[in-house]
């Protein structure tokens, strides 16, 4: 399951949303080590606008203690060390089936203007019935054409390539794997779609209130 994106030209917020063509390697299929769970993998992507220069931006990104907690609510987050959170994502379900993923995400120092997340543990806690894989990368690169607004811009591109492996319980393995695949392949959308869209937004917001600077798409 791929996804493609969906510009918000109001935000400058470009969100992941829908299905974009996909490998074979993307649809949900047995895992080879039990044949009651199965794996869901997506490819997502988007972007967003920050008005400031490259340099201003990978400062605060750089410094992600201060702006990550505070944009990632409501969601609960609890540090990891220096460069990790645990995250709390909420509650999800889809054919009377229902979790609550809880992910560790390690935020790696940048490297030449790229960073990236990759999944780790979360000390004391073990996933009740799911494993997931979180590898994302975000690029600044300085934008070519800044809006009228201001005099420099940062744009901001980020891609996930998220697995998750679920064990399905009795019932629903009795289903048509045809249903339990669509049903989990919009949930996979649904709970993406709605935290990136979110936590894109805030960043935004939070940089961009912390600068005084106007928000992409809007005038002072």
């Amino acid at each position: 399951m791929h996804v493609s994106s969906t510009q918000y030209s109001n935000s400058g917020v470009s969100d992941a949303s829908q299905p974009v063509p996909s490998s074979a390697s993307d649809a949900i299929a047995p895992d080879t080590g039990q044949a009651d769970t199965m794996v869901f993998a997506g490819y997502y992507v988007g972007n967003m606008e920050m008005y400031a220069d490259v340099g201003t931006v990978a400062s605060y990104f750089d410094s992600h203690q201060g702006w990550f907690t505070r944009c990632a609510a409501p969601m609960d987050v609890k540090p990891i060390g220096h460069n990790g959170y645990a995250i709390s994502l909420g509650r999800f379900g889809s054919l009377n089936f229902q979790v609550q993923p809880k992910i560790g995400l390690h935020l790696l120092p940048q490297n030449q203007g790229v960073y990236h997340i990759e999944t780790i543990p979360v000390p004391g806690y073990v996933p009740a019935g799911y494993d997931v894989d979180f590898r994302a990368a975000m690029s600044l690169a300085e934008k070519s054409q800044p809006d009228i607004a201001v005099e420099q811009a940062t744009h901001v591109e980020w891609e996930l390539n998220l697995q998750t492996k679920v064990h399905m319980p009795k019932f629903i393995q009795a289903l048509p794997q045809s249903l339990v695949k669509a049903s989990g392949d919009k949930l996979l959308n649904q709970i993406v779609r709605q935290i990136s869209k979110r936590l894109t937004r805030k960043v935004q917001e939070d940089f961009h209130t912390m600068m005084n600077l106007p928000l992409p798409g809007r005038r002072r």
